[in-house]
């Protein structure tokens, strides 16, 4: 690959939830290694309140975090994209848009916290589930060599992955 860190765009339609929450998992576990980013394909303008709150939990400043549109990562002077990982079974259903150096696919699809309907704590409960398998997906990619696997292999473990527990 190359000398920079491993790009990776966390993809859901909204960019409220889980690709938020992604985004946040793979920045803080894969510092050094990885430069995590999400987007949606029609973003909600803004986190879902209980991403928020969970990450203000977990110590993580959520000032950068914003719903934001995947077009902000095609074209010419968009940053590269290593890896577009979905986390929602409608981003992977969608046309995704061309991505600047053909990064690599993967889908790691979960249940949709902010359908859960509830008071806070019922919610912030949906939310922390969330979390967990997002985390447990991103350490089992931090435990492979990604930087120096050839592209099929690393299709190969990203699948298996996305098959952990909680597959929506």
């Amino acid at each position: 690959m190359t000398e920079r860190p491993f790009s990776v765009l966390v993809l859901c339609t909204g960019n409220s939830a889980r690709s938020i929450l992604g985004e946040a998992i793979l920045a803080r576990l894969g510092a050094g290694r990885i430069v995590a980013r999400s987007a949606g394909s029609k973003p909600k303008g803004q986190p879902h309140p209980a991403a928020l709150r969970l990450l203000a939990r977990k110590g993580i400043d959520t000032a950068p975090f914003r719903s934001k549109s995947w077009t902000e990562f095609t074209g010419p002077g968009a940053a590269p994209i290593d890896l577009a990982i979905t986390v929602c079974g409608n981003a992977a259903g969608e046309a995704c848009p061309v991505f600047m150096g053909a990064p690599l696919k993967a889908h790691w699809g979960l249940p949709d916290p902010a359908d859960v309907q509830g008071d806070d704590a019922e919610v912030d409960a949906a939310f922390e589930q969330t979390w967990n398998w997002l985390e447990m997906r991103a350490l089992a990619l931090l435990e492979l060599p990604f930087e120096t696997m050839d592209r099929t292999a690393l299709a190969l473990e990203l699948a298996r992955i996305g098959q952990m527990e909680g597959v929506a």
